[in-house]
């Protein structure tokens, strides 16, 4: 029996250790190719010239290392794919609030603010993410003693849900993680408004597994009667659409209804009024707002920096700066049909089972938009969609 419980536990503890990849850097040269400055700094005197040189590109340090922990299914849980084994002794649970270059703001479950690094193997772990740390991840992090103010070292990224992610030059920017909601704010004008904007978001929704909440903001600036096509075409997909101004009040309770007691991530492009919604529904924010450029129309980039903030009546809200484009992450052609509501019904009635709906005969998505059962604008939208190009 005791060589079977030795058995048994050294199986358990292999398990635990696998093979991880990690970035190609943090290393020297296999190559020097810096002879010229060398010889001008001090010459060759003292240096007996090398009797072999490397030519792998592999490096001093392999790209590959043994760590503890356990993999992940990255197409469940977005992110590292990696589970490290931390002393949960010394490290403290925590939520990231804002991530700002190297340093990252973290609370813990006291309410205590700390500032934290991140540990140096978490950032070489080879990764598609932009940053390893994204606002709104839960971490395990170890305080740091002896600074003048609550300093901290992240040790560990928990598995993440509800991620809003788009494509930052071909790597993936995860701008929120742990929401369970999406407020996309649009103006009705200054800036104009931009559909195929909420098309997009509303594909990185469906993707990232978050609810979505449709904002069309400054409405006291154009007849609300003339958004009413628009919300119409959302509002029979089921999608939920808030007609607002942050100015007069109007519909700032249904929105602060639809906020209170969740996890939400406002996001839309600059200039529309996140800010200004959010200090409407919750006073104490007091975040700093800018009028839109009368020359260009557009906003000024206020927001610089994600910021979790919780509201008085429970929940956290996310501000995010304004974007201006927005590619979705990880979403191929044949992916792009599935994450519009209302084009799949007719998908399966085409006559070619791989057909795009974009120049095929006897397509029933191109019949609908001809008899004008599909709305023209969102099938302009999907076909910008399917050929990649940016809004």
């Amino acid at each position: 029996m005791f060589i079977k419980r030795i058995e048994i536990r050294f199986t358990m503890a292999k398990k635990k250790k696998f093979r991880a990849d990690f970035r190609k850097n943090r290393e020297d040269r296999p190559r020097t190719s810096d002879w010229t400055r060398r010889w001008r700094q001090h010459g060759f005197e003292d240096e007996s010239p090398p009797q072999s040189e490397r030519i792998s590109g592999k490096g001093e340090i392999a790209r590959r290392r043994t760590v503890r922990g356990e993999q992940l299914d990255q197409s469940e849980t977005p992110g590292l794919g990696i589970h490290l084994d931390v002393d949960e002794s010394v490290c403290r649970p925590g939520r990231v609030l804002s991530v700002l270059g190297l340093h990252s703001t973290v609370e813990d479950a006291s309410g205590n603010i700390y500032q934290c690094a991140t540990r140096r193997l978490l950032k070489t772990l080879a990764t598609e993410q932009r940053h390893v740390v994204a606002v709104g991840d839960r971490v395990r992090f170890r305080p740091v003693e002896g600074t003048d103010s609550p300093e901290g070292l992240i040790e560990r990224v928990e598995p993440r849900h509800g991620c809003l992610c788009r494509t930052v030059r071909g790597r993936q920017h995860i701008i929120v993680a742990n929401v369970d909601r999406l407020a996309i704010v649009v103006s009705a004008a200054e800036p104009r408004l931009k559909p195929n904007l909420i098309d997009r978001l509303l594909m990185a929704a469906e993707k990232g597994g978050v609810r979505p909440l449709i904002c069309i903001n400054k409405i006291d600036l154009v007849d609300p009667a003339g958004l009413q096509p628009l919300a119409g075409v959302y509002g029979r997909m089921g999608y939920e659409v808030l007609l607002l101004s942050a100015k007069t009040g109007f519909g700032v309770e249904r929105l602060r209804r639809a906020l209170m007691g969740r996890e939400t991530v406002v996001a839309g492009q600059s200039g529309v009024g996140k800010s200004s919604l959010l200090n409407v529904v919750d006073p104490s924010f007091q975040l700093h707002i800018q009028p839109v450029s009368e020359e260009t129309e557009k906003g000024k980039h206020t927001t610089t920096t994600a910021r979790l903030l919780p509201l008085a009546g429970g929940g956290f809200v996310v501000d995010t700066p304004g974007m201006r484009r927005f590619q979705p992450w990880d979403v191929t052609a044949e992916e792009v049909p599935g994450f519009f509501r209302d084009l799949r019904p007719y998908e399966h009635l085409c006559r070619f089972p791989n057909c795009t709906h974009t120049h095929e005969d006897q397509c029933a998505v191109k019949n609908a938009v001809a008899d004008g059962r599909l709305d023209e604008r969102r099938y302009e939208s999907y076909c910008h969609l399917l050929s990649g190009d940016g809004d």
